[in-house]
This record gives structure tokens, sequence and C-alpha cells, in this order.
């Protein structure tokens, strides 16, 4: 693949303002980030259900009312992933959310006794994109809330070592480890790339992806050991930040091919719409949330 100039120039330019738009969320407060990431988790489901509509047999869109439960479910999830730390007086979001994925429950299940369809098809690719979507980036907001840090009076060292890190530290770990990750993975598929990844994405090689991936740990942490503090737990996110962010891109990538499409959307320049851009964040959360819960819960 052929390094073109103009279209890298387009890229960086998009990830620059992806990045500024990110810490911002990231960096001002838990109200902002949140903000932030509904956009995402409503432009996402967006783009998910036109490609299943293109991709999946017998599964056509309806009205706006009948394609919301799901998501609006979802954004529930997220609401209540957010562990107390975003509240409106008395109110905190964690306790809507409840409120929100039970009503939303409730309707669901009025609609299809109403309608008196099983549409078996629409309810297997919304749940999927509940999966997919919502409970990647609900698992997101948990990372940043701060949850898996709190209240917990653990004396193992690994607990010890991690309860210095916060939320946001490990939310820039992954939005930092992805952005380095598919830029290195570009500049090294360009140059040296020969060996095709998947079929899914014939342009992705594996030179590109393995240089990527080294990259961007190494410089991840060199960061950390330059600014910070060096750790193994420190490599062992980035390194899995790296991992299941490839996978996530090449899952969005296999939905596009499915579809016959280039990009989800159009909304970024060089990089497509909400699930070209946050692809790899859809794996990378719900793996490092993992990672983070058995090595500190």
């Amino acid at each position: 693949m052929a390094f073109d100039k103009n279209v890298f120039a387009t890229r960086a330019k998009t990830a620059i303002v992806y990045a500024a738009v990110m810490l911002v969320g990231l960096l001002w407060n838990e109200w902002s980030f949140f903000i932030l990431f509904s956009i995402v988790h409503a432009g996402a489901w967006k783009e998910y259900l036109a490609l299943s509509e293109k991709t999946i047999p017998l599964f056509q869109l309806q009205p706006w009312w009948k394609n919301i439960h799901f998501p609006l479910m979802g954004w529930g999830l997220m609401l209540m992933a957010t562990s107390d730390v975003v509240h409106i007086g008395g109110l905190t979001f964690s306790m809507a959310g409840e409120w929100i994925v039970r009503i939303t429950l409730v309707v669901l299940l009025l609609h299809l006794l109403v309608e008196r369809k099983f549409r078996q098809t629409a309810v297997i690719v919304h749940a999927k994109g509940l999966l997919y979507i919502s409970v990647s980036l609900a698992l997101l907001m948990n990372i940043r809330s701060g949850w898996l840090w709190n209240s917990d009076h653990s004396t193992s060292v690994i607990a010890k070592m991690l309860s210095t890190f916060s939320g946001q530290v490990i939310t820039l770990l992954i939005v930092f480890g992805i952005w380095i990750n598919d830029t290195m993975a570009y500049i090294m598929g360009s140059l040296i790339g020969k060996t095709p990844l998947s079929k899914w994405s014939p342009k992705k090689t594996w030179e590109g992806t393995i240089g990527g991936i080294v990259l961007s740990v190494g410089l991840i942490n060199l960061i950390a050991a330059l600014a910070w503090n060096a750790s193994i737990e420190v490599f062992c996110i980035s390194l899995l930040t790296a991992i299941a962010g490839t996978f996530g891109d090449l899952y969005e990538s296999k939905l596009k091919r499915n579809a016959g499409v280039k990009d989800s959307g159009t909304i970024m320049p060089g990089h497509g719409g909400f699930l070209d851009r946050f692809d790899s964040i859809l794996f990378a959360s719900p793996a490092v949330w993992v990672l983070c819960y058995l090595f500190y819960r």
C-alpha cells in the first residue's frame, strides 16, 4: 500500500481534532465525558442499524420510535455505569439509569405484545448492538467513574499498585494507546506492509499491525517512564488495548465489507463515521475493564 501524503494529512488533522475533543471530554469533568460518549453512543447506533439493514436479510429499519427501545436501554446502562459520580442535586445518574432500563424493558415487551409479531431478526440485531455498542461504552463510563478503584481495602501488592491509578489515567491509556496504534499501523503498513492481515480488511497488513502494536506499547510505556510511572500494569493495559483495539477495527471492517460500504459514516474526514473512529474503543474498553477488575476488585 503506497504512502499517500494527502490521505495521511487528512487523517492526521482529524486525529488531532479527535484527540483534542477526547481530552476535553476526559479531563474537564465527568459531565463532559458522559455527554461526549452519549453523542458517540447515538451516532454509533445509527450507523450500526444502517449497516445491519444492508447486511442482514429480513432486517429493515423501522420508524424511529420502533428502533429506540434498545438504544435507550443502552443509554440507561451508561447512566447506571457512572457509579453515582454524576448527579443533579440528590438524583444520581445511576439511579435514573436503572429506571430508564426498567421502563424500556416494559415498553419493549408491550410493543412486542401489541404488534403480535415476534420479529426475531430485529430483536437479534438490536441485542447484538446493545452488547457491541452500549455495554462497551457503559464499561468505559465505569472505568472513567473510578468504581474499580473505590470502596476496596485489599492489601495485595497488585491492589496497592493499581490504587495509584484513576479512571482518568486508564481512559487516557486506552484513548492514546488506540490513537498511537492506529497511526503507527497506518505508517508502518504504508512503508513496509506486504502481507494482507485479513480478507475483511485487505488494506491492512501483518507488518503494519505488528509494527503498530509494538510502537504503541513502546511509546506508551516510554511516556509513562518519563512522565509518570512505568509498571507491569501499564504494560499489560497498553498491550491489551492495542490487541483488542485491532480486533475491534477488524470486526467493524467486516460489518462494512458485508454491507458493501467503505465507511460507516461521513462525520469525520479521512476516518469515516462514529464506528470507524471508535470501533477500537468498543473492543478495548471491555477487555481493559475485565483486566482491571481481575487485578483489583
